[in-house]
């Protein structure tokens, strides 16, 4: 029996399910079933009338209606249709909707500082109120938050950034008057133009301080004390400042993630107007060396930071030594002569078993107190006898331990000599010369998250002063070796030249590439500071080297592999002076004049024996222009090396008669040839960098990494020619570097710390080279100086810094 007609009413309704994009037949049935007005809601409330389905998306939004809704949003519902029929993990299915998800007001703030924190949106992020939309928009993205309600989204959002940046009327106040001095600066008169010194601009780290992890620490007498007494004694001696400390150990050379630690510490205490002190911790003999000491004093010198003190874990070797000695009176500590091996075993050994006590760990106090005076007395050899901390063996924290305070050890120390034959561990040492320097802020990287409850424990149970800890995740760059045990690999088995080659990532070797210190601290900032570690690609270093440069640098044309060119129309003698900006936006850099004569000499890469119609620099045929010159020159002819093939020689026409209208479509940079400018200076050899690894983490592949080295890491160019300038260029960098000298020299006074003579290097000198990269003065090269100062000569060896900003619209 066939069903019966539908009624107008009804075939109104199945004719709203076909234009949602049921089949006919699907349609009539969902008109006639009992769930047809709550179908018809669903489909009306999601638009989908204007939007058809196909028909098994259709049966999904039909079964949805049927079994509830436990969606409750647009965005969750197209999801939902843009799951396949079965087979569903159900699971994955509504994790990927979003059903059930919920998050309380508390969650949802911590959700959203962990995104602000996070050093991958540090440059949207650090823009301020002004990128919030677009902040916002962009953690919608991501799975913690795309489910959240957007009100609930913007309001945590909107308290999160006042926290970091004031209120919005308080940013907008302070963007306008910024701008307002910005035009006023602009308007100021320039300085004078007659110099080719580079301006020093100095990198701001104030927003890594004001904003972010960093600017939620805790206040000069905000660490709470177990003894209350010694937080008044404190204060009174550091009347309510701010002290931090950057503590190496000088058993190698630091890296690029050392200038993190100096650059949070030095700027924390700078920023808040407080001291910094240099702490060596050294405490180890036997891997100390003193040009370890002169490198790391020179690096944070470099970096722009002059040491409040400098001071030695070895200045305190008798406070600690009567501090064990307490510790053992007070039942904290016990002499031991377990093994390595046995240890290692009260601690759970390799397979994490059940945990015991030393057997000594209950010994008489007197008897672990005549040991230790034994250990000091150079009774016992290296590992015969050790002092323990009396911690909590059954702390789920291995720091706990009952970890070593004192080993006995015989190589002389470089500041004591033979005096002492017992030696302080790292974990006895740190936190207590924290507290005798009244350290308020102990900021270290996220490895010592552990190491916090023995160092407040070790504090408490001597009862002094007890320094907040905090940590914040470790910088490392990819494609960059840091381990002193690889990077010395790489030195004594010669596959670099040393610890400065500029193609690793020491601090020595940054500077002796041309990194400007000043980049470092901006990258750094821009970085920003927060609990997760961040793993930095190797290309945003250098663009935020380049962008340094860029705007800091003069502009001098280098030919790397020149071809001379002969303008045939010209008369022997012809020569005039091209006068050319040292920088395109910087009048203050001042001006230059450069001979141009009717030998020139341009690149190699800027000629070519065939023409092509993608390429728009010199061929046959072609007219092009040479940066600066008055007017354009056109190919003539050429000559090649028979038994190379290489192009010896090119003649062109100089268009002296072209029309200023005339716009060649390539320009290329030259350097003429003018005995009486002595020009051009030919360089001795030009240093060209890439990377040294071919993997982007090279570390990961633990021993194998000498196999990833990139055996094209390093290039030679002998005889490119560089343009007369470079000599004031050399000349005026030299003498900028001098004084700043001097200025370190008198703050380093100022605080009775004697400044060595310069921690800057011929490294200083820096330029563009246009239209091929930068590069800086190596200290291979030897200059001819006079008396005066002045340079007019010498031997050059330039080294790379970084190649320029690509331009994508750049034809070959």
């Amino acid at each position: 029996m066939p069903p019966a007609a539908l009624t107008p009413e009804l075939e109104e309704l199945a004719s709203f399910f076909q234009r949602c994009g049921l089949s006919e037949q699907r349609a009539t049935e969902t008109a006639r079933s009992k769930g047809a007005p709550a179908a018809r809601n669903l489909f009306t409330a999601a638009h989908l009338d204007n939007e058809p389905l196909e028909d098994k998306q259709g049966a999904l939004v039909l079964q949805l209606a049927k079994d509830g809704a436990k969606l409750s949003s647009d965005a969750q519902l197209y999801i939902y249709l843009g799951a396949t029929i079965p087979p569903v993990d159900d699971k994955a299915f509504d994790d990927a909707c979003g059903v059930g998800f919920s998050t309380t007001p508390e969650e949802l703030d911590a959700r959203v500082r962990a995104y602000l924190d996070s050093p991958t949106n540090a440059d949207q992020v650090n823009a301020g109120w002004s990128a919030i939309s677009r902040v916002t928009g962009t953690m919608r993205q991501s799975d913690s938050l795309r489910w959240v309600a957007p009100l609930d989204l913007k309001s945590a959002v909107e308290k999160a950034y006042t926290e970091r940046f004031g209120t919005k009327e308080e940013a907008t106040k302070k963007a306008k008057a910024q701008a307002e001095q910005a035009k006023k600066e602009a308007k100021a008169p320039k300085a004078s133009t007659s110099a080719a010194a580079t301006p020093t601009v100095a990198a701001s780290p104030d927003d890594m301080f004001a904003t972010g992890w960093l600017s939620r620490l805790h206040k000069p007498g905000g660490n709470e004390q177990k003894y209350p007494e010694r937080m008044k004694e404190h204060l009174a001696w550091t009347g309510g400042k701010v002290f931090t400390r950057f503590p190496p150990e000088p058993n190698g050379f630091l890296h690029i993630g050392h200038s993190k630690a100096i650059a949070v510490n030095f700027g924390f205490a700078k920023y808040h107007k407080g001291h910094c002190y240099l702490r060596y911790d050294d405490t180890n003999p036997e891997a100390e060396e003193q040009i370890y000491f002169d490198k790391i004093l020179e690096n944070v010198r470099w970096l722009g930071y002059e040491p409040y003190q400098i001071t030695h874990s070895s200045d305190h070797f008798q406070e600690l030594y009567e501090l064990a000695v307490l510790l053992i009176k007070k039942g904290f500590a016990y002499t031991s002569n377990d093994t390595a091996e046995e240890i290692s075993a009260q601690r759970g050994g390799k397979d994490h078993g059940p945990r015991h006590e030393s057997k000594d760990r209950n010994k008489p106090i007197e008897q672990s107190l005549a040991e230790f005076a034994d250990m000091k007395a150079g009774k016992y050899q290296p590992g015969q006898m050790v002092l323990r901390m009396k911690q909590d063996m059954e702390s789920s924290n291995p720091t706990m331990w009952d970890i070593i305070a004192y080993r006995v050890l015989s190589k002389p120390h470089h500041r004591t000599g033979t005096e002492w034959c017992i030696y302080p561990t790292y974990d006895f040492t740190h936190c207590l010369c924290d507290s005798f320097e009244n350290i308020t802020h102990s900021l270290c990287t996220t490895e010592f998250i552990g190491a916090r409850t023995a160092y407040e424990w070790l504090c408490d149970a001597l009862e002094v002063y007890k320094p907040r800890q905090s940590e914040y995740g470790r910088l490392t760059l990819e494609g960059a070796i840091t381990s002193k045990r690889k990077l010395l690999k790489l030195v004594t088995e010669k596959h670099v030249s040393g610890w400065d080659d500029p193609r690793l990532h020491t601090l020595v070797a940054l500077k002796r590439r041309g990194v400007p210190p000043a980049a470092i601290i901006s990258f750094v900032s821009n970085l920003g500071v927060s609990v997760s570690p961040s793993l930095v690609q190797i290309s945003r270093f250098d663009q935020t080297v380049r962008s340094h440069l860029e705007m800091t640098t003069p502009r001098l044309s280098l030919v790397l592999r020149p071809i001379k060119v002969t303008l045939e129309n010209l008369p022997e003698d012809y020569c005039i002076e091209v006068e050319k900006p040292y920088h395109p936006k910087d009048p203050s850099m001042g001006t230059v004049k450069v001979p141009f004569t009717r030998e020139v000499y341009i690149d190699e890469d800027d000629f070519r024996p065939e023409a092509s119609k993608d390429f728009f620099r010199l061929a046959p045929g072609a007219t092009v222009g040479l940066l600066h010159a008055p007017k354009p020159i056109t190919y003539v002819s050429h000559e090649t090396d028979p038994a190379t093939g290489k192009v010896t020689h090119i003649v062109c026409k100089y268009e002296v008669d072209a029309p200023a209208s005339l716009k060649p479509k390539g320009w290329i940079h030259w350097v003429a040839r003018s005995a009486q400018h002595k020009s051009p200076v030919e360089v001795h050899e030009t240093r060209l960098f890439s990377r040294l690894f071919k993997s982007d983490n090279p570390g990961a592949l633990g021993d194998k990494y000498l196999e990833d080295l990139n055996p094209e890491s390093l290039a030679i160019v002998k005889g490119a020619l560089i343009e007369t300038a470079v000599w004031d260029v050399i000349q005026s960098s030299l003498r900028r570097a001098k004084e700043v000298v001097e200025l370190r020299k008198a703050e380093a006074a100022k605080n009775g710390t004697e400044a060595p003579p310069s921690v800057e290097g011929l490294e200083v000198v820096r330029f563009q080279a246009n239209r091929v990269a930068y590069f800086c003065l190596d200290l291979d090269s030897k200059l001819d100086e006079a008396a005066d100062g002045s340079v007019k000569g010498g031997e050059l060896v330039l080294n790379l810094i970084t190649s320029l900003k690509e331009d994508k619209g750049k034809k070959a």
